[in-house]
């Protein structure tokens, strides 16, 4: 199993009083698995992709992501997670507005030590990059600037991808299109993808789908 994830809890702080977010949240990924994760705002979609990215520490439970538990990594140990092992593409492309195309999509990969030219380019012509690649985010189109965020991910080859709402800030057309060529991509490195999303269209293309609601998962 690539993610397992066990009776996960977290909790913020609110003038009122703490507010609990998830209760109890248990589900698996296998590897190659594509799967959805719906409902309504404020259901605390994000916050378990950012608990399984390590971006924030959950208060009880455990998460075991390819062979680590992250949920005992320190901050440098999740941050080497976040390098080598989990990609994240969220609706805000976070783009490097210095760099050019090519040099956004090798960034990571370089970080991570794991660059590989070939599959850069590879992956530039597969998303339509192949003629954009001197170019910098300012000149591409909202779509393009999406295809640069995943290309980015999938440069490192994550053995999980976590999307946050991916196709959130596009019209119909491109997002249909960017979500084909990404459930392509991650179909041909073998990744797990987890992706947080409000529509059903999207939601209906994973091979699952779970809705979280009142801190709880169901299928």
């Amino acid at each position: 199993m690539l993610l397992s994830v066990r009776d996960l809890a977290k909790s913020y702080p609110s003038p009122d009083g703490t507010v609990p977010v998830l209760s109890g949240v248990s589900f698996d990924l296998a590897k190659g698995e594509t799967l959805a994760l719906t409902g309504d705002s404020g259901s605390g979609k994000s916050t378990l992709l950012h608990l399984v990215a390590g971006l924030d520490t959950a208060d009880a439970g455990r998460i075991h992501l390819a062979g680590q538990e992250v949920t005992t990594l320190d901050d440098t140990g999740r941050a080497a997670l976040r390098r080598c092992t989990v990609g994240l593409v969220f609706q805000q492309f976070n783009l490097i507005p210095s760099l050019d195309v090519a040099a956004n999509i090798a960034f990571h990969a370089r970080l991570s030590d794991r660059h590989d030219p070939a599959w850069c380019a590879t992956l530039a012509d597969r998303l339509g990059l192949a003629p954009q690649l001197r170019k910098y985010p300012e000149q591409l189109s909202g779509g393009q600037q999406q295809r640069v965020a995943i290309a980015r991910t999938l440069a490192v080859r994550p053995a999980l991808v976590l999307a946050d709402e991916p196709t959130g800030n596009l019209d119909e057309v491109s997002a249909g299109n960017v979500l084909d060529l990404m459930l392509g991509l991650v179909g041909e490195t073998g990744a797990g993808l987890l992706t947080v999303t409000h529509s059903a269209r999207i939601a209906g293309r994973m091979m699952r789908r779970l809705h979280l609601h009142s801190g709880r998962v169901s299928a």
